[in-house]
């Protein structure tokens, strides 16, 4: 399905994503040190142990109030048209973190994309904004960076009951709530916003549903939430340890095209993404791409938009499926645990 110029700006009007702010925005660097928002080697490996998130602090945490996406967004946003001659691109990474492990960092991709000037969209789960507070405010806090939701848990939310799905969509919210306010009571911030800095979103509005996989009740929930969802058309393949960061390079420059949504991951599990970024993002800029944020993308021209979701073609991420609380019983357990 294809959307209007018009009725896309009109819609997101509606639903309060416009696109970037003319406003000078505040920037991490003067929040924390060099040293500080560095990425480092010791955060990058995922921890493997039961972790359970405490529910109840997020339960508390008031949200601010959501206008459901209209008609004309609903769905699953794959790419977007744009007008002749933009070539726009969207870079998108997933933080994915599960009840069975506290995930990784991967401060190399957050330096490159920093050190190039690269914007970029990451879909953070609720567990990894609340076991990574300071990772997750320094990508907030960061003009660069739009922060989305990826769920709580990483649960399939096209095979959890509704109190589930109304949990991993809101208290992820909630995460990004607590973040933000933490970010926000630093001296620094309070500094930025009496200079008239442009603030932080008050609230997400985009998602990535985990495992690529959603159903007409949770595309609907989401909607309701006020939350465009977001997949993509250009798939890495970079949780597999096999391939390596030419091979991944390749991957990014052969299927890039104007409007073109990248996903890749930035927790660990993305095992030869910061060298594949590395390769591909000079080329990328020498082909004339700019890369903009998943928001801007959408604001920007038409969204292509499926009924449903897909990693290439329709029906082939059920071999992804999840259920709450249980791990993929697949032969690539090692490579594809954690995966979007």
């Amino acid at each position: 399905m294809h959307v209007s110029a018009g009725a896309v700006l009109l819609a997101l009007a509606l639903a309060g994503v416009a696109p970037a702010r003319a406003e000078e925005p505040a920037t991490p660097q003067q929040c924390w040190t060099p040293q500080a928002l560095a990425g480092t080697q010791a955060e990058i490996t995922p921890v493997r142990a039961q972790h359970r998130l405490d529910l109840e602090p997020l339960k508390q945490t008031p949200l601010p109030a959501a206008t459901p996406i209209p008609p004309e967004l609903r769905g699953s946003i794959r790419a977007v048209e744009l007008p002749p001659g933009e070539k726009l691109i969207a870079l998108t990474f997933d933080l994915c973190e599960t009840d069975t492990e506290v995930a990784g960092y991967d401060g190399r991709i957050v330096d490159l994309l920093r050190e190039q000037g690269v914007k970029a969209t990451f879909f953070a789960g609720g567990k990894w904004m609340e076991t990574h507070p300071e990772r997750a405010e320094q990508l907030l806090a960061d003009p660069l960076f739009e922060v989305g939701s990826h769920g709580l848990r990483h649960y399939d939310l096209s095979q959890v009951n509704e109190a589930t799905l109304q949990d991993e969509v809101k208290l992820t919210e909630a995460a990004f709530a607590r973040t933000r306010a933490a970010y926000a009571a630093k001296q620094c911030a309070i500094d930025a916003a009496a200079a008239g800095k442009a603030p932080v979103p008050e609230r997400v509005r985009v998602l990535r549903f985990p495992y690529g996989r959603c159903d007409p009740k949770s595309l609907a929930t989401v909607a309701d939430a006020g939350l465009l969802a977001i997949q993509w058309d250009v798939v890495t393949g970079d949780p597999d340890p096999r391939e390596s960061a030419k091979a991944i390079a390749n991957t990014i420059l052969t299927k890039a095209h104007p409007g073109a949504i990248v996903v890749a991951h930035a927790n660990g599990r993305g095992w030869h993404t910061a060298e594949a970024l590395a390769l591909a993002i000079p080329k990328l800029k020498a082909e004339g791409y700019a890369f903009v944020t998943v928001s801007e993308l959408v604001a920007a021209g038409k969204p292509v938009i499926a009924a449903t979701c897909y990693e290439t073609k329709p029906g082939d991420a059920k071999r992804y499926a999840h259920s709450a609380g249980k791990r993929p019983s697949h032969d690539l357990l090692p490579i594809f645990d954690g995966l979007y």
